[in-house]
């Protein structure tokens, strides 16, 4: 007969295997050469040829400066959410543990954290990743923030680097007034289009707002991302809420969701498949849509005749840092900090925006600009640094000035509903969703339809659910009650709870829309009794 190990072993046990364990929760990409001095170890959900770049380019940059050979050793688990997810997972367990002790530190001869740094992704996962967590350790809860302030550069230092610390609105900054983190480039958000498909197959203009998208042509051609899986798209839709409001905003969203082909896990698979023909238009991180648009263009071709377009809506452009940020108890603080420095020096800021010099050019000179610029893969950027853009737009390849485009609309703080609802509304009911709105389109073209109950199936179909507390109160999820609503989220309980009753109520009105086309008198009925 197995006997059963003692509970106290069995948690001993457990601890060892979390300790020694850590470091390979997150796979690198490769493994180290073995041949360089230095290396840095970075978590990014940036695609391969930013990190082609900035990998050479370090290195280079590295030896230069500090006469050592050094290397990058990139880890890419997925998305920036999913990313901070996993940060979270393994910081909890390190202070659980005892491998990180309660004053933030790495206990003395404890094995240090996985990696040294997080680069890449919007401003809100790096907030996220600066507020930390909290864990119960003997009794007593320990808050720690994942990342540690950059201390490398003074106030008056970080000014001169950045200029005004805002970008678009105030209060939208450039990097973390306590230097949790620190932007590295600029993020646009825009529409990527296949013009074969969407002017010459489907007889539509141009896009040039978010509202294009609810165009009953497109059908099954509207390419998206899922929210609750990438941080910078969840910024996206976030920033269509603030541009048009939250009525409009959210309005626009079910029109895009109602005709979504599908919702990747990935912001990159969208550019790429509209460049296949597999969608017609679909929302696009700047780059990205630039970046697939040239990968396709023809000999002969310009931006304006290629097969791929990109636009940023005018007057709706909401421009976020992509930050970077120190992570805590890293493996090696100080090549954390030379990464950083490169990055934000000139040589780093070109690799963005400047034409490629080809796969065998010489490593740049810190003082020749003609000297600068990616090697093999155009990044299609856009840098953050004020005074490099000033000095330096002539030479970018899209020459555009963030700091002039960027809108000047106040983020509302709805962001962090926009994962939620648009998984209730839209992705997890999405079966359900297509049919009331091809249900919704076809009332809206018979004109002997009545207008009583289109206005009803018109009503329901915009319409949000309330929100239940757990007192019995009930709020609509509306701009006025978002903050309590979102609150109460806090409680995983609850927020899982919620999202079940969301959920229902779309499938039941929806349902409801699909009844009333059938029977167009019922809306009448019901209003008479």
């Amino acid at each position: 007969m197995m006997r059963s190990m003692d509970p106290t072993k069995l948690s001993i046990i457990a601890c060892m295997l979390i300790v020694l364990g850590v470091p390979f929760l997150f796979r690198p990409e490769s493994v180290t050469s073995g041949d360089a001095e230095r290396r840095v170890i970075i978590i990014t959900p940036h695609n391969e040829q930013i990190r082609t770049e900035f990998g050479a380019a370090f290195a280079d940059w590295h030896l230069r400066e500090f006469g050592e050979t050094a290397e990058v050793v990139w880890v890419t688990p997925g998305g920036t959410t999913e990313i901070r997810k996993q940060l979270q997972s393994v910081y909890t367990k390190a202070i659980e543990s005892g491998q990180i002790l309660p004053d933030g530190t790495l206990k003395p001869g404890a094995v240090p954290m996985p990696q040294d740094l997080i680069f890449g992704g919007g401003t809100y996962e790096h907030g996220e990743v600066k507020s930390g967590v909290s864990v119960t350790v003997d009794g007593a809860e320990v808050a720690l923030s994942m990342s540690v302030p950059n201390t490398q550069w003074s106030d008056s230092e970080l000014k001169t680097l950045y200029g005004e610390n805002v970008v678009g609105p105030e209060g939208n900054h450039i990097y973390d007034p306590d230097t949790y983190w620190v932007g590295t480039a600029t993020s646009g958000f825009g529409i990527v289009f296949n013009r074969d498909i969407l002017v010459h197959e489907l007889g539509l203009e141009e896009p040039d707002s978010w509202s294009d998208f609810g165009s009953p042509e497109l059908q099954g051609w509207v390419a998206l991302a899922d929210p609750r899986l990438s941080g910078s798209v969840a910024t996206l839709y976030d920033s269509i809420l603030n541009n048009l409001g939250w009525d409009e905003g959210w309005k626009t969203i079910r029109e895009m969701c109602a005709n979504a082909r599908y919702f990747s896990n990935s912001s990159p698979k969208v550019p790429l498949d509209i460049s296949q023909g597999q969608a017609a238009i679909g929302v696009a991180i700047d780059f990205y849509g630039r970046y697939q648009a040239q990968a396709v263009m023809r000999e002969g071709e310009t931006p304006e005749t290629s097969r791929v377009g990109y636009v940023d809506p005018p007057g709706a452009v909401y421009i976020d840092p992509d930050p970077i940020s120190k992570l805590r108890a890293g493996p090696d603080p100080e090549m954390a900090d030379r990464f950083i420095a490169f990055v934000l020096s000139d040589e780093g800021q070109a690799l963005w925006q400047f034409p490629a010099r080809g796969a065998d050019a010489s490593p740049s000179v810190a003082d020749d600009p003609d000297t600068w610029g990616p090697r093999r893969f155009e990044l299609r950027r856009m840098p953050v640094r004020r005074e490099f853009i000033d000095a330096y737009l002539g030479r970018m390849i899209d020459r555009v000035d963030p700091f002039a485009i960027a809108a000047k609309t106040k983020n509302m703080g709805w962001r962090s509903g926009v994962g939620p609802m648009m998984a209730a509304s839209g992705i997890d009911t999405h079966a359900h969703l297509i049919r009331a709105w091809k249900a919704l389109i076809a009332a809206r073209a018979d004109e002997s339809f009545p207008e009583g109950t289109l206005r009803e199936m018109e009503r329901l179909f915009y319409s949000m659910p309330t929100h239940r507390f757990p007192d019995g109160r009930e709020l609509v999820f509306n701009p006025d009650n978002y903050r309590e609503i979102r609150d109460a989220w806090r409680d995983a309980t609850e927020k899982r709870k919620a999202k079940i009753a969301y959920t229902r109520y779309f499938k039941a009105t929806y349902r409801r829309i699909v009844e009333l086309k059938k029977n167009p008198d019922a809306a009448l009925a019901d209003r008479t009794q």
